[in-house]
């Protein structure tokens, strides 16, 4: 399999879950591929897991400054970028009333202003057929309740790859839109108290889902194969939905 030989990919948020999926298959694919998340010691469990063709570094995707070292590593490494993946993101149901600006602060600057600027960051390294995938929800279809701040940075990803379609229409840069259901990642875990509640709380997820069952990370990562990959070369400013049904049953 060699769809992406010779590509340069960035996958934020690289080291688990989503990223770590998508990471191991775009290796897979041919692709060198840059990981980057905050916790050292997944991202070394991560370069184990995906082997050669992986570069891991330590870097906060909501911290200007550390994009910008990603960015100096990818233009020093490889001197260019043709895939970024954005993927970094955490989930905490707040209700309204107890929402702080701590709360509001930590779950826009890492999920949207993060994309945007690790996209501005990669930007001036990238080239016609050039992919940039931004990973959403489909929660951004749906109204849930405690989800207020989640889901407007999920709706903040889907108007920029609206704009951006626009915007790098001359350029040959594609921009997307990946937006998963529930997912069987640490994400869930990180709900729970206990792992009868994670138990718990993967079957709820399941039997909400029309296909009576929650999504496997690999799943998402073909799907963004195929958004990096010249098999979507005539897509851009769209939302690519991988949820199992469960925003539009």
């Amino acid at each position: 399999m060699s769809r992406l030989k010779g590509k340069v990919a960035v996958v934020s948020g690289g080291n688990s879950g989503i990223g770590l999926a998508i990471a191991q298959r775009f290796v897979r694919e041919g692709a060198h591929v840059f990981i980057f998340g905050r916790r050292q010691e997944a991202l070394d469990k991560a370069v184990k897991l995906i082997g050669s063709g992986v570069t891991a570094i330590q870097a906060d995707a909501s911290r200007l400054a550390d994009l910008g070292r990603v960015a100096d590593a990818v233009r020093s490494a490889k001197g260019k970028v043709d895939v970024v993946v954005s993927n970094a993101g955490f989930t905490e149901q707040v209700p309204l009333r107890d929402i702080t600006e701590d709360h509001f602060d930590r779950t826009f600057d890492l999920m949207a202003k993060g994309p945007l600027f690790l996209v501005q960051k990669m930007l001036p390294m990238m080239s016609g057929g050039g992919s940039i995938i931004l990973v959403s929800s489909a929660m951004h279809y749906m109204g849930l309740a405690n989800h207020s701040t989640y889901t407007a940075t999920k709706a903040a990803v889907r108007s920029y790859v609206r704009t951006w379609a626009a915007e790098f229409k001359d350029s040959g840069i594609r921009a997307n839109l990946l937006s998963p259901g529930p997912v069987d990642t640490p994400i869930m875990d990180s709900q729970a108290t206990s792992p009868e509640e994670a138990v718990a709380l993967r079957k709820m997820y399941a039997n909400y889902t029309p296909m009576l069952r929650i999504g496997r990370p690999d799943e998402l990562a073909a799907a963004a194969l195929f958004l990096a990959s010249d098999e979507s070369s005539f897509m851009t400013g769209s939302d690519m939905v991988v949820d199992g049904g469960v925003c539009n049953v």
